[in-house]
This record gives structure tokens, sequence and C-alpha cells, in this order.
């Protein structure tokens, strides 16, 4: 049995033949069990401390064993590869992090089991990543954190084929960004967010979210609209998040806080409480096609040009069979596609919406919106467009309008429709263009 009292020892007879060993052999390793990694025997962030440590002085892989190891802050001291087969479980105590990297890089973590405890404090990460570069986080699992799964600030690299479950907070959690990659991961049974990429300013992020399946997302934390989203990207820019399939979120499968220059594409999106896609508060240049919405509370919005949320494009969508109303926020009224300020709407099929399949404007705001060569079909009013004083230019054009149960294209101010067929009287309001449309 490995004590306290003799672990220096050892460690220092250890880490004298690995040398040998790496002398003679480019292939060596670091066996973790020689600075006296056992399993189940107490806490052993000591033992698992001193084997980083000679593995980054010997610059070798470091090989974790079969067996569970609680351990709590060890840090990772300089550029490694730690192995763990899928069969090697650190578990936190009582500590802030199981793993901590800080201000390193060229850091490999494979095959790794990183779970939380009953003894984890609600701040706590199993991973915790400050500052870190050229990280490859590659087919380990995360599960019953009581915070966070990984927390990442101001760091690069990529996480990869790995699986997150039952994570009382956050699965990821990235703040200010030098440009992570997030690819292929399963996120499930998360109690505030699947993946967050914030940054305290705004500012190029560059981030990529793609190939990702999340689900069952909560919004434990309450308010409206800060937690319960899949995929959430807060004042970051030059995001882009693409073929990820979404489902069961309490808010939105895909939420964008003033962010610029985002591209959300080819994403299947089921099932959110609220907006499924949402675009909002002082955010420029969104980029939203072809993804596939199911089933939503209401379904991709542009919103909140009092915010100075402006400038997108939402083209090649098929929005469908939403629902007739929210659980989780229920004030939303159902509607399939919205935008307010500088967007074109082009090319989307919108169907069986129990509300607005398209709104174009809210009140005053309104401006510049192209609404193109859409099918809308089986909504209860078709287009709404926005009359009210103050409101902008929008043009209505190319659109087929198909089983709209009370209009086809209709007007309104703030709630009430004061046009209820605004390809008639389009002639009256000088600033709407609504020609060439098919109603059927």
């Amino acid at each position: 049995m490995m004590t306290r009292r003799n672990l220096l020892a050892t460690g220092a007879g250890a880490v004298a033949s690995l040398a040998l060993a790496g002398a003679a052999s480019a292939q060596a390793v670091v066996d973790a069990r020689a600075f006296g990694l056992e399993d189940g025997a107490g806490d052993q962030s000591r033992a698992l401390q001193m084997a980083i440590d000679a593995a980054v002085g010997l610059r070798q892989p470091l090989v974790l064993g079969a067996g569970v190891f609680e351990v709590d802050d060890v840090n990772i001291t300089g550029p490694l590869t730690i192995r763990g087969a899928g069969q090697a479980v650190l578990r936190l105590g009582a500590g802030d992090a199981l793993l901590s990297i800080r201000d390193q890089g060229d850091i490999v973590l494979e095959g790794l089991v990183l779970e939380g405890s009953a003894q984890s404090g609600a701040e706590t990460a199993l991973l915790d990543m400050v500052r870190a570069s050229r990280v490859l986080v590659r087919d380990c699992r995360f599960s019953h954190a009581a915070g966070i799964g990984i927390r990442a600030h101001g760091s690069q690299g990529r996480i990869a084929d790995c699986a997150f479950s039952d994570i009382a907070d956050t699965a990821i959690f990235s703040t200010d960004s030098q440009g992570l990659d997030i690819e292929g991961n399963a996120i499930t049974r998360c109690g505030n967010g699947g993946i967050r990429i914030w940054r305290q300013e705004s500012g190029a992020d560059g981030s990529r979210i793609f190939g990702n399946r999340i689900g069952a997302i909560d919004w434990k934390g309450g308010g409206n609209g800060q937690n319960g989203n899949g995929i959430n990207v807060f004042r970051a820019d030059g995001v882009s998040i693409t073929d990820n399939s979404i489902r069961d979120c309490a808010f939105s499968a895909i939420r964008l806080n003033a962010t610029n220059d985002t591209r959300v594409i080819g994403n299947h999106c089921v099932g959110s409480g609220e907006v499924s896609i949402f675009s909002e508060f002082g955010f420029s240049g969104s980029i939203i096609s072809d993804n596939l919405v199911e089933g939503g509370a209401a379904g991709i919005s542009m919103t909140n040009f009092d915010r100075n949320g402006r400038l997108s494009v939402c083209k090649g969508n098929i929005v469908r069979n939403l629902a007739s109303g929210s659980l989780t926020n229920p004030g939303v009224v159902p509607y399939g596609i919205a935008a307010e300020a500088d967007a074109a709407i082009v090319g989307n099929i919108v169907e069986a919406v129990p509300g607005s399949g398209i709104v174009v404007g809210w009140g005053p705001y309104l401006r510049d919106v192209l609404v193109s060569d859409n099918l809308v079909r089986d909504c209860q009013v078709g287009i709404m467009v926005s009359l009210a004083p103050g409101a902008g230019h929008a043009r209505i054009s190319g659109n087929v309008v198909s089983g709209s149960a009370r209009h086809a294209i209709a007007g309104a101010r703030w709630d009430d429709i004061v046009s209820p067929d605004l390809a008639a009287d389009a002639g009256t309001y000088d600033s709407i263009t609504v020609e060439g449309n098919s109603i059927l």
C-alpha cells in the first residue's frame, strides 16, 4: 500500500527509472501507478500531480489505468498527453476543479471520465482552462457536475467526440475565446445551457460549433432567455453554428445576443420551448439558412430593432408544425419567421403555424425588409406586415401563400389588423410594396 510518507521517495525513483526508459524508447509512456495512484484509495491528488509533473518533464504521455480516483485541483503544468482508455474515472471531491490548465499549451486529454460528486459546489468545473492554447479534449465523458462540465476562459483548441450528461449548469462554457472548435459532442440533461460562447465585451471570437447532438436543456436558473438554450452566443463575433441536432430546450435551440457576423446553417431544431432560433438585442450580420425547425413555440426571429438589432439573411429554412404556445414564456405568440430591420427573408417554407407564418416588423420597428419567393402554407395568417405610424419600408413579392385560415397577407398596427387584404390595399400605404404573390 502506498502511503503519503513514502510517496515522495517512490516518486523520485519512478522518475529516474522512467527517464532511463525514455532514453531507450521513443514510444515510452509514464504510468501513473508508479507514483502511487490507486483505485478507491481516497484522495489521490498528490499522486496524480506528481505523475503529471514527471510526464511533462520527460515529454512523454501519461497513462491512467482503470479505476476511480478522487482528485481535486490538479494542474497540468506543461505540454502533455493524458490517456485513460475510457476506464479511468477522475471524481471531484471538495475542490474547485478536477483538472486545471493555466497559461499552457499543446495538451491532449483523451479517453478520460470526469465526474462530479455530492461534495462539489455550484461554482465548480470538472475541467477548468484559463488562457490555454492548442488543447484537444477528445473522447472524454463528463457527468454529474454540480456546476460546469468544461469552463474555458481566453482559450483556444478543440473539444470533440465527448459526452456530457447530468450537468447542473452548462456543459461547455467559454468566455473570451481565442478560437474554440466544439465538434461531434453529445450533450444532454443540463440545468441551464448546453454550449455557451460569451465575451465580457463585444469582439472577435471565431468559435466553430458543428455536428453536436444537444437535448433536454432546462432553465433552473430562471430568467427570460439567458438560461434554457442549447447553444447561446453572447457578444461573440464571427461564430459559426452548423449541422447540429438540438432537441427539447426550455427556451431556444440557438440564441444569439448582441452578436456580429454569425452564421447559423444546416441545424435541426426540434421542440424548443420558446423561439427556436433567435437573433436579438443589438445583433448585426446574422446569416440563418438551411435549418429545419419543428415543433417549437416560435420559429426564427431576427428582431429588437429598438435595441439596434439589424442586418440579417433568412434563407432556405423549413419551419413547420409549431406549438400553440410556450410553457416557459406564455407571452410568446406563435409565428414562423419574424424580422424587423435590413433583412431578407427569401426562399423559406413555413407550414402549419397556429399564428402568423411570416411577421414583418412590429409597431414602428420596421425598416427595409424583403420577403420574397417564400412558400407559406396552412397558417392562421400567411404574412403579417406592420402598418403602425413610423414603420418603414417592406417589399412582399413573389410569395406563394396557401390555405390561410384567416388572412393571406395582412397589415396590422400593433395587435390590431387594419388591412385584412394588404395585396388589395397596398396602394394606400406608400411604405409597402406588395406584388406578384400567389394567394391560394
